[in-house]
This record gives C-alpha cells, structure tokens and sequence, in this order.
C-alpha cells in the first residue's frame, strides 16, 4: 500500500517558525556571545545611542540588544522571565509573525484566509463559552469592545446619530448604568471616548442589607431607571459583573436581563468568572451571562497566552449598524487580529482548554478548604454571612438566615478567592486587646498588607496580591484564572502559601494582642512618648524626649534627632528577634522607633524598660560631652590669659634690652637671669588651672601605680539568649541577670571610654587609699627633666 504522499511546507513559514525558535532560545539563554561583544554592548546600553551603522547587523547581535534591554545589566537575571511562556505562547508569538508575512498576500486570497480565520474563531469561542449566534469583535484594550458597544447602542436609539450627531443627544440625554463594584475610571473612559458628559454616567450602589457587599442592588436600580425615564431621558446600557475586579462576585445576572428587557436596555457583562462557562457545571449566576446581549473575554491571562487579543462576543441582526459601530471592519489586515488566538486554540484544543480553566479553579477551592480550617482568617463568604438583619423572633430570623448562607454560597462559588486576617477581641493569656476598638479597622488594614507583602515575597509563585475593599478593607487575594498559567501555579504552591500563613499568623495575632500593652507601658515612662500611628503593621512607634526643656525649639529638635538615631542604632545591634527602623522612607512621622512584629514569649515591660534606659545613657553621655567642652573651652581662654599674664612679667623682670635677639644674647653672656618657669595643669574635674609646684614625685609615684586600663566587664548572657524574653515562656530563656542592667552597664563603661578618648586632658582617677586625700585631690603634671629629680628626691 503506498504511502500518502507529504505535503511540502512552504520554505518561508518553515523558515519563520526557525528564526522564532532561535530568537526565543536566544532570549531566555541569558547567555553572552563573547567578553568582547558585551563589553562593547555595555558601553552602548549607557551611552547616547549614535547613527546607525553602515553594514548592518547580523540576526544575534540584535536580539543580544534586545535581550540586553528586556534584563538590564544584570547578566545572572538573563534567564529569567516576567511570566511562564509554554508552547502555547509560542504558538501566539509566531501568529504576530504570520500576521504581518500573511498581509503581503494578494487582496483576494487575504480575504479569504482571513475570513476563515475569523470565522473559525468566533465560532470556537461562542461554543466553548456557550454564547450561541453570537459574534466576535477582537480588539487589544480589553475596554475597546465595550465601548464599540456603547457605540451601537447609540446608533440603534437614536436613527438620525449617524447623520446629526450630538446634538440628537441633546433633547434626551443618554444614561449608562454600571456597579459601584466595577473597574474604577471604567465609566469614565466611555464618556470620554464617546463624547458623553459625566451626568450621562449612573454609578448603581451595591446591597447594603442582604447578599454579598459587592453585588448591584437590583431594587434601586430599578427605581433609578424610572426616574430617569420620568426626566426624559434614555436608559442605553448596563453593565454587570461576572466577577469583580476586587472580590470576584458575580451580580444577579438573570433579574438584571429581565430589567433590561423591560426598559428595552442592553445588557454587558464582563469578569473573571465568565471562564468557567467552558467548565461542564458552572454556577447557575454566572451561566445566566450566556443571555446576555454582550460580554468581554480576555483568554489571554486564563491561558496563558502572551499578546492575544481580547474578545466581546455580541448579538445583533443589523450588520450595517454593527459596521458603522466598528465592531465589523472591512479592512483584511484588521481581521488578523485574531490569528494568534487562532494558533492558540488549536494548539491547547478544547480538552486543554478546559484543563487549565479547570486546574485554576481547583486550586481556588483547594486554598479555601484550608483556609477555613485556620483561625483568625475570615474569607468573603464569612463576611457576607455575618450580615444577617436583626429581626425579631427567632423562626423568622432563621429562616432568613439560612435563605441567606444558601444565596451567597451559590453567588461566591467564584475561582477568585479574597481572604483577610480578623482576630477576635476575646483576650488571652499575654496580652489584653481592651480599649483597642477605636483605629482596629485601620490596625487590621496595615497588618493584612503587611500580610499580602510577605506572602508575595515568600511564596511568588502562588500569584496572590493585595487588594483594597470599601467594606472588608485590605485583604489578600488569590485569583489563579488571571494568574496561575502564567506563573505556572502548582497545588504544591498552594500547600505552600497554606504553610506560610500558618506561620505568620501567630506573630499577627500576638502583635494585635501586645500593641494596646506596649502603648500603656511606654505611657507610663515619663521618657517616653507613644506614638499612635495606625499605619504602622508592627508592634507600635515610639520616641524618646529628652529632659532638658530649656532649649529652643530648635536645638531641641537637633538633640532629640540625634538621640533617637543613636538609640535606634544600639537597639538594631542588640541580640534580639525584634526588627527595630526608622519607619518607611515617606511616613509622616520622623525621630520615631518603630519596632516590629512581636513573638508569643515577648516582654513587653523589659522592652519599654530598655528602650528607656538605653535613651537616658546616651543623653547623659552627650551631656557629658558637651560639659567637658566647655569645660576644656574655658580652661583654654584662662590658659591663653595666664600666659600672656606671664609674658607680661617675663618681660618686666628681665627688661627691655634682653628681649633684643644680638642685645639679649650679651647681656645675658655677662648678667645670667635666674627666671623661674611656672608650671600649669588643667583639672578636669574642677575646671581651672592648678600650679604644678608642689608634691612632682608623690605624683610619679601614683602613675607609676595605677593601672593604665581598666577592665570592661564581660556579659553576663549565655550564648543563644536573646533579649526581651519572658521567663518560662521559651527554651532559651534565662533569669540570672537582668538584660536592663547588662545594657546600662555597657552604655556607662562606653560613655566612660569615649569621653576618656574625646579629649586630650587628663580625668581624675580613684586614687589608692594609703595616698592623702589632700594630695590625691591635686590633679597634677610632672614637668620635663624634674620626674627623675623628684624621684631621687625620695629615695
């Protein structure tokens, strides 16, 4: 039986898909060509780039450019990449490719290739996503098919639009309605694209009773579009939710259609949650979106691809409105937009499609079955259920309690999950949260983004982030359909971020508790002065103030700069699991210490205790410096008298004549001046100038005696003890010494060291107790040439 004969491949597309391989193997290597070539690629990257050469470049040298620019300069970041790119993406690159080689074709045969394309598309996309009879408008701003829309919707209102323009608005003016729960500045592109003003815009607010927070009320929309009907005006288009951007609810798609259908509306859905039409059992909310006159897909994110085109699937019988909208061109090249959705398609199949669909919504629900299980962590249905009316009666109560818990199951059976950490008020042992109900909501906001930050930097893969609700507040979210195809999310990834959260969840909970106990006992330290910064996810802010009022507000802003950088400096060297900062670079308040989460076995006094201490010996040590000063600064302008008092008398007693070099030098030869040279000696503990006549060799004799250095004393800590650790509460706690007194110890043996090395003056030592006292208090020197005399004397 003879074989079927092959079908050769056109030499160029073979040779295309080559060069794309090449270049994506190039682009992900990270590898340089050779030390010449990046040296010479490292001067042009940060030189002015110059004309452009003569010759020409080869193939290499440009994608190294490329690749270059994608990494910076940072050669070991060459292999990595923004997003996970399988063979699926590369079937979407090689489709923009195509596209511009497919549109040097001639006229003819363009449109036919792609009119198959389209055609092939659409129809795959309205069938897998159960959008019967519909068609597809491809565009790269996933808000341009709403708009085109929006367009349509005019031209079917208003007949005369298309030949008096605005001004057939201007008798009935044009309403869009859209969620309060929607994309923010959604509503406002449309009025500017469409030359609409902001009071054609209707924002409907969400329920405030039954339900999820981010679902619209039905009820008040329908009295919305009443009244503006009532004023004359001409209710256009709604546009709902199948997922909101932040918490992934899904509006009441069935009631909104049949409102629509009544005031003769169209209706636009848009969200995450459209995905799971490809699933065999969808939610019955978001399965009602396949009635709908319109809805915007975006495949690209819930697939994986790179670079693929946004798709609203619409319902129309009039082409001719539909063309003048833009939603149909009859330009070919236009048409190509959907090639590398095209590829891409065909690459995955339906059963890949769905897989990956499916694959995210599992790790949806596996991250909310573990999470249930965790204290503290109260995800969005919680939230929603906790919202019961308080009525009256307990039956009546329940049943409306149950008809809720039933609802709200259905609305949030969503692959986006949003959960926050909420501890309970109940105190517990170590902490006490009472009088803490005035900034929680705030406290809490800054410990869950605190929260989202760690997670993201520890478990990068899990594509989690951190999103600002009106009602819940910030709280973490977890969306893997916008996410997980890209970064290649696992479940192993999942049982990690489940791990991570197990861990920072204590530290949460014992940081909340502790905040109210450290502010009470820093209000108790007159030193101190508490901070109430609710930004702040840590254990509170805190700032010394020194004692010393009588300075200017200046001076005093100058000193208490320099104690509270010193303080924070020996506390960021002590051996402790605290983190103690500056704050964040653009925080509002400045001269603070901020200190960090706190652990179970933290002590809160002996922290305060420390923080206090360690301020007030760094403030005695710079008073000390600043007398020893002045000290020193006056006792050399009393010096400087003293001698110009003693060249004064020098020159009274020996004469004008001997003070003349040739003169002098002869009359001395002949009459030799006996004049007595007066020593001086500054005393450091008094502040003035002593004599040093009296007692030179008692005072050899004692420096000969003393010891040049004393010994510091060794810590008294055992190795692996940390700081601030209450007794009992951990392995390595020890209740030998107190850590406040081994800190005091050190900062007063410090202070000693440095004013001793600060000044180039002699301080008084304690003497030895067979010496005088009135010949110990004289704080003298031995001039040059008598120590030996002096010593010889006693002897």
């Amino acid at each position: 039986m003879d074989k079927p004969p092959v079908k050769m491949m056109d030499p160029t597309l073979a040779e295309m898909g080559n060069h794309l391989s090449d270049a994506m193997n190039i682009l992900e290597s990270g590898k340089l060509v050779s030390e010449e070539g990046k040296e010479r690629r490292k001067l042009s990257w940060k030189d002015i780039p110059g004309p452009l050469q003569g010759d020409g470049q080869d193939v290499v040298s440009i994608l190294q450019l490329v690749q270059n620019l994608m990494h910076g300069d940072d050669d070991q970041q060459g292999h990595r990449r923004m997003q996970y790119v399988g063979e699926q993406g590369h079937m979407a690159l090689l489709g923009h490719s195509l596209a511009a080689y497919i549109s040097v074709l001639e006229r003819e045969r363009l449109r036919k290739l792609t009119t198959r394309i389209l055609s092939d598309t659409t129809l795959w996309l309205c069938r897998l996503f159960k959008y019967e009879n519909g068609s597809a408008y491809y565009h790269e701003d996933d808000r341009e098919g709403l708009l085109k829309v929006c367009r349509l919707v005019i031209n079917t209102h208003y007949e005369e639009y298309a030949t008096e323009g605005f001004t057939v608005l201007s008798s009935k003016h044009p309403v869009i309605y859209q969620s309060a729960a929607c994309r923010p500045g959604l509503g406002q592109h449309l009025c500017s694209q469409l030359g609409l003003p902001l009071s054609s815009l209707c924002i409907v607010p969400c329920n405030t009773m039954f339900g999820s927070l981010h679902q619209m009320d039905v009820a008040l929309l329908d009295k919305l579009i009443k009244d503006d009907r009532e004023s004359g005006k001409v209710p256009l288009l709604l546009i709902a939710n199948a997922g909101t951007p932040g918490a992934g609810h899904t509006d009441k798609l069935s009631r909104l259609k049949e409102l629509c259908a009544q005031y003769d509306m169209w209706l636009h859905v848009e969200g995450v949650n459209l995905a799971t039409l490809a699933l065999g059992q969808a939610s019955s909310t978001v399965t009602a979106a396949t009635k709908c006159d319109s809805m915007t897909l975006t495949p690209g994110p819930w697939l994986g691809l790179p670079a693929v085109p946004a798709v609203t699937l619409y319902r129309h019988e009039d082409p001719a409105m539909s063309l003048a909208a833009g939603l149909t061109s009859s330009q070919p090249v236009e048409k190509l937009r959907a090639l590398p959705l095209w590829l891409s398609l065909q690459y995955l199949g339906h059963d890949g499609i769905v897989e990956r669909i499916k694959h995210a919504s599992q790790l949806s629900q596996q991250l909310l079955e573990h999470l249930k299980t965790l204290a503290s962590i109260k995800t969005s249905d919680v939230v929603s259920h906790s919202r019961v009316p308080p009525i009256s009666g307990g039956s009546l109560r329940d049943v409306l309690g149950s008809l809720i818990l039933s609802i709200v199951d259905d609305e949030l059976n969503s692959p986006v999950v949003v959960f926050r950490f909420s501890q309970d008020s109940a105190p517990s042992s170590g902490g006490s949260v009472e009088g803490y109900f005035a900034g929680e909501r705030d406290i809490l906001d800054a410990l869950n983004r605190w929260l989202g930050e760690q997670l993201v930097q520890q478990v990068p893969l899990s594509g989690v982030d951190v999103v600002e609700l009106e009602d819940e507040g910030t709280c973490v979210r977890f969306s893997p359909l916008m996410t997980a195809a890209a970064l290649g999310t696992q479940e192993n990834d999942v049982a990690a971020l489940v791990e991570k959260l197990g861990e920072i969840i204590p530290v949460l909970s014992c940081t909340l508790r502790f905040r109210q106990d450290f502010k009470d006992e820093v209000l108790q330290q007159t030193l101190l002065s508490y901070i109430d910064d609710l930004s702040w996810p840590g254990l509170g802010v805190v700032r010394y103030e020194p004692r010393n009022t009588d300075l200017d507000e200046e001076k005093r802003q100058q000193r208490v700069e320099k104690i509270n950088s010193e303080l924070l400096k020996k506390l960021m060297e002590l051996d402790t699991d605290l983190e103690f900062s500056g704050g964040p670079e653009f925080g509002e308040e400045t001269n603070c210490i901020f200190i960090g989460m706190a652990t179970e076995d933290l002590d809160v006094a002996e922290l305060v205790e420390t923080i206090g201490s360690v301020g007030r010996d760094i403030e005695e040590s710079g008073k000390l410096f600043e007398n020893m000063t002045e000290v020193v600064r006056r006792g050399i302008q009393e010096a400087e008298l003293q001698l110009q008092k003693a060249n004064e008398e020098k020159l009274m007693e020996e004469g004008v004549l001997r003070q003349i070099p040739l003169v002098g030098s002869v009359l001395n030869w002949f009459s030799p001046v006996q004049a007595s040279v007066k020593g001086r000696t500054f005393n450091l503990a008094e502040g003035c100038l002593d004599s040093t006549e009296p007692v030179y060799s008692i005072k050899a004799q004692m420096n000969k005696e003393a010891s040049p250095d004393s010994p510091k004393s060794s810590t008294k800590r055992f190795p692996g003890q940390k700081l601030f650790r209450r007794h009992g509460a951990g392995s390595d706690s020890i209740s030998d010494t107190s850590s406040v007194s081994q800190l005091e110890e050190s900062f007063r043996e410090t202070a000693h060291v440095q004013a001793t090395d600060a000044d180039e003056a002699e301080v008084p030592q304690e003497l030895p107790a067979h010496i005088p006292e009135e010949t110990a208090s004289s704080d003298q020197r031995v001039p040059e040439g008598q120590e030996t005399e002096s010593v010889e004397t006693l002897r």
